[in-house]
């Protein structure tokens, strides 16, 4: 079943909510913990964005993204970062055939429409920016010459914390390139019961719910939300807020901004309207711009205090209606 595109806007984001919650459920059959993951990774899938689960190892980031790209119906490639991986792993590169002389491109995991990018942060930066192009642009450039990717093209990134032996920090500018950053921490008591109660049996077959068409589709719908002026100023006064906050040596930037907004009208498709609402960007903006901000060094690298320093923002920056003459 396709996702209708045509017809009005109601009929449409609720043909695609309802798309939406059957991806939810599907995933939930092999996968459990937390569901606030799951949204915001639905929210990137909507917004075109690309996801980062940080957790310690053992709480299922890698059973959630491969879950997930599962239900999506779209190709999907693993790659396992590791400290001797190269560039060229990721990107792929040239061979030459013996038989006739000529070179060909071994193409690498990077082309598919879901990339599974597993510890992304045991591999040094110079692995690490091979993701960057492709990420940004969705394109690769490999000998010079440029190669488009599918789409839609999505990253889903796990890394465990950065004060764990043998991780790399990544850097600030690949950190920006991730929509969403969701830390995901130990289940609750009932949730490990449940997964205790269920290892050692034959996990249910997840069935694709959707294909490249239908992702290509709700990503359309949800460009379409409506956003009244005053809902782009609001984002902007939060993310100007973290640029002149004592704490932060870098604030969130003009992609920040972009992402929150794109965020937003993926938590209103999420909700079944066809409009945002504060709430939506309220409901992002953590998940959006905490990853993004460089601290000073007297507490630089504690992510409590970069989500502190939103939620400080969403407390203290109002949202006022504008006026307007009828």
């Amino acid at each position: 079943m396709t996702v209708p595109m045509q017809g009005g806007g109601g009929h449409e984001i609720a043909a695609a909510k309802e798309r939406i919650e059957e991806l939810r459920r599907e995933v939930q059959k092999t996968y459990i913990g937390s569901a606030r993951a799951l949204e915001m990774m639905m929210v990137s899938l909507l917004a075109r964005g690309h996801v980062l689960l940080e957790g310690v190892p053992g709480v299922a980031k890698t059973t959630l993204v491969k879950a997930f790209a599962t239900a999506l119906g779209c190709s999907a490639r693993r790659i396992q970062f590791t400290p001797d991986l190269l560039p060229a792993d990721i990107t792929g590169t040239y061979v030459l055939s013996p038989k006739d002389g000529t070179f060909s491109l071994r193409a690498g995991p990077i082309f598919a429409n879901v990339v599974l990018a597993d510890e992304i942060n045991r591999a040094p930066a110079k692995t690490q920016s091979a993701l960057l192009e492709a990420m940004q642009e969705r394109q690769v450039t490999i000998e010079g010459d440029r190669f488009e990717l599918p789409l839609p093209f999505l990253v889903l990134a796990t890394q465990n914390p950065i004060d764990l032996e043998g991780t790399y920090p990544l850097p600030e500018a690949q950190i920006d390139r991730f929509l969403v950053r969701v830390v995901m921490g130990y289940p609750s008591a009932r949730e490990e019961s449940q997964m205790l109660r269920t290892h050692g049996i034959d996990p249910p077959t997840l069935r694709a719910v959707l294909n490249p068409t239908d992702v290509a589709a709700l990503q359309a719908i949800t460009a379409r939300i409506h956003v009244d002026d005053d809902l782009h100023d609001y984002a902007v006064s939060l993310t100007t807020y973290t640029r002149a906050h004592p704490k932060v040596a870098l604030g969130a930037s003009p992609r920040a901004s972009l992402g929150l907004m794109s965020a937003g009208k993926a938590h209103a498709v999420l909700a079944g309207r066809n409009y945002v609402v504060p709430e939506d960007l309220r409901a992002v903006a953590v998940a959006v711009l905490a990853h993004r901000l460089v601290l000073v060094a007297d507490v630089e690298g504690d992510a409590r205090v970069r989500e502190a320093i939103i939620e400080e923002a969403l407390s203290k920056v109002g949202y006022r209606r504008g006026f307007r003459a009828v």
